[in-house]
């Protein structure tokens, strides 16, 4: 797997996943909300399945290889 996230989309997608998974925890929003542990694994791990399937890079270092 190699890195396809970059850092601004990389931390977006932290902050995302972080603030459903507490908004969950707090019972402000309904079970959906446990959603966010993706965009929170494809953060930590700077992978996203996705994105390799449409070909997308928004790691800047990932381009020059």
């Amino acid at each position: 797997m190699k890195a396809n996230v970059g850092t601004i989309d990389r931390t977006l997608r932290i902050i995302v996943g972080l603030v459903l998974i507490g908004l969950t925890l707090a019972g402000v929003i309904g079970v959906w909300g446990w959603i966010g542990l993706l965009p929170l694994a494809t953060g930590v791990f700077r992978f996203c399945p996705a994105y390799t399937l449409l070909g997308i890079k928004t790691c800047k270092s990932c381009n020059k290889a």
